[in-house]
């Protein structure tokens, strides 16, 4: 049994794209956890497709380095605040945290999201400035940015007095002077010893564990993951599961194991203050407690934000139905929705009066759009309703939520953005101009006005804009016309296959959003109008053949290129009568109702409803 002086537990936090993972790296290499022949990826800690791919860490994960006498758990987190529901739990396992902060960016929305609920479970705080070789970094001034940041969030004079290291994680290299670098990561390491609590003494009470973070094994089956609160976990142990509601059961540890590097070591025995894996046990879920048969205590459940959007989620009956997708019936989308709340604490899943559709409730566009592109790469098939804000009542008022707004954009942007935003019933509360030719505008937004703005953000500023957001409050509604779409669009008149010609007749009425030769059917969105109205075009159209030689044949036509969206900005571009078919190919936009007389019929009954005839 390692002595707890010995042991240090610590979470990486901060804004996306700071450099956690890539920190995380530079620690492991440095610290001699990997063999030195012994190959490692990139941002190892990265580990499924859709985090390499992107860039950005989904899920919470957890590594330990030995640094001369002391184990060091390290936990990466996400910083995108649509998966905050895994930041706040990670919080229960450690004793301290790494800010790490961009030298030249500074603070931003995540950073002040992830600072409030490290200092609300009052762990100790490191501040890491890093990318400290950014050619236009600004040390000196981040720091004060951070002071004030700490002071705003109501910190202690324990947290207030943090110590500042300077890093380059990119380049493997920190000190604790902003001008001058170490070659390695020596300062970090030294500063995690001395400065974070080790864990408290706790090992001859009766055990605790709290389930934080669940894997999964073909051999092994479920496998929890958190801290040991007090007492010793032993190979083999029985032990007494409580659940959230507060019922108990009877359970054996089957394996036992710590971690080492990335890699899981089996363990006979370990205590209070150490992070371990435990396997054996069926059917446990997160913020469940482990606890000593004699004396078998819950910890406190573990408290997550509640979820912000809503999507419904159904199965596709569109007349391309089943073609291309494995798992398409209604009993496999709940299986597959229901697996998905056993590691996801942030997410809500409600059944509706039809069979066949569900409602999907998380903290955002990404963190539902991370869920829909997993389950189409796993071979599902499915279609989805316009994300929705998740409306409250509050004191006999109806509440919305509210997101604060960070953005940098070229100066000759500005004008064009913050119009946009005023449509938006954005309110503006800070301006900064460092004069480099960008803009830092930061505004309080109504969440349903960032439904499908992203796109024309990028338009407006040419792709030059940066767009930062992080739930802020709720608050009261913000009226009707927030958001949401104001052109119409091209539907397909007919079930066939799109012809080049019958494209380029209907070019000139707007934007298309297929290639020539690809498989439509009625009722499928093509295109975009340029006007607000939705009309019908067919695009199936052939060329009538005749022996008549055409005065312009010789004439080269070229069409537009077509705008094929991502996952992400279908859904940002759907409207209430609209929804996203989804299968493991293709994704199609469609009108719910897919006949032209009957969705006039449908429009006809809406519009006498409101009017209350």
């Amino acid at each position: 049994m390692q002595a707890r002086e010995n042991i240090r537990n610590i979470a990486i936090i901060a804004h996306v794209d700071h450099g956690k993972t890539t920190l995380v790296d530079k620690l492991l290499q440095q610290s001699g956890t990997f063999r030195d022949h012994e190959v490692v990826q990139e941002r190892a800690m990265d580990s499924n497709d859709l985090e390499r791919e992107r860039g950005i860490t989904i899920l919470a994960k957890n590594t330990a380095i030995t640094y001369k006498d002391y184990l060091i758990n390290i936990v990466d987190t996400p910083g995108h605040a649509d998966f905050g529901g895994e930041v706040e739990r990670i919080m229960k396992m450690v004793d301290g945290v790494l800010l790490v902060v961009d030298a030249f960016e500074g603070c931003m929305p995540q950073t002040k999201f992830v600072l409030r609920k490290a200092l609300e479970h009052n762990l100790t705080p490191i501040v890491v400035v890093n990318k400290i070789d950014r050619p236009n970094a600004r040390p000196a001034e981040v720091v004060d940015e951070v002071l004030d940041l700490f002071i705003e969030l109501g910190a202690n004079d324990e947290q207030l007095d943090f110590p500042v290291v300077y890093a380059s994680a990119l380049m493997g290299t920190s000190s604790m002077d902003a001008e001058k670098q170490d070659e390695n990561m020596q300062a970090l390491y030294e500063t995690i010893v001395g400065h974070i609590p080790h864990p408290t003494e706790k090992t001859d009470e009766p055990m605790q564990f709290l389930v934080t973070l669940m894997d999964y094994n073909e051999y092994l089956g479920r496998i929890a993951i958190g801290r040991i609160n007090r007492g010793i976990i032993k190979q083999g142990q029985s032990v007494t599961v409580i659940n959230r509601e507060g019922g108990h059961k009877q359970a054996r540890i089957e394996k036992l194991f710590g971690f080492q590097g990335l890699k899981r070591v089996e363990v006979a025995e370990a205590g209070a203050g150490d992070i371990v894996a435990i396997a054996g046990i069926k059917d446990i879920n997160i913020g469940e407690t482990i606890a000593d048969p004699a004396n078998p205590e819950a910890l406190p459940v573990l408290k997550i934000d509640e979820p912000t959007l809503q999507m419904t989620f159904l199965v596709n009956n569109s007349p391309f139905a089943g073609r291309e997708g494995k798992w398409v019936t209604s009993r496999k989308l709940r299986e597959r929705l229901m697996k998905e709340l056993e590691t996801d604490v942030a997410l809500r899943v409600d059944e509706t009066e039809s069979p066949d559709a569900f409602i999907v409730s998380g903290r955002g566009e990404l963190h539902l759009g991370i869920l829909i592109e997993n389950m189409r790469r796993e071979g599902y098939e499915l279609q989805v309703s316009k994300p929705e804000v998740i409306i409250k009542e509050q004191d006999g008022v109806k509440v919305e939520p509210y997101e604060r707004l960070l953005i940098d954009v070229p100066e000759e942007s500005m004008g064009a953005v913050m119009e946009s935003l005023g449509t938006r019933k954005a309110e503006m509360v800070n301006m900064i101009n460092n004069g480099t030719g960008q803009v830092r505008l930061e505004f309080i937004i109504p969440a349903r006005g960032l439904i499908g703005y992203r796109t024309q953000f990028l338009t407006l500023t040419r792709g030059y804009g940066i767009m930062n957001n992080a739930f802020e409050h709720y608050g009261p509604l913000a009226g009707t016309g927030v958001g949401g779409r104001h052109q119409g669009v091209l539907i397909a008149s007919e079930n066939g296959t799109s012809t080049f010609y019958g494209m380029l007749s209907v070019e000139d009425r707007g934007q298309l959003f297929l290639e020539p030769g690809t498989e439509v059917y009625e009722g499928m969105i093509v295109g975009e109008h340029n006007r607000d109205n939705d009309i019908i075009v067919n695009i199936c159209k052939e060329k009538q053949l005749t022996n008549v030689r055409s005065a312009t044949k010789e004439d080269t036509v070229k069409m537009k290129t077509p705008i094929i969206f991502s996952l992400e900005q279908a859904l940002e571009y759907l409207n209430d009568d609209e929804y996203c078919e989804i299968t493991p190919k293709s994704i199609r936009l469609r009108k719910k109702v897919l006949n032209k007389s009957e969705r006039d019929r449908a429009e006809k009954h809406r519009k006498a409803a409101q009017s209350g005839v």
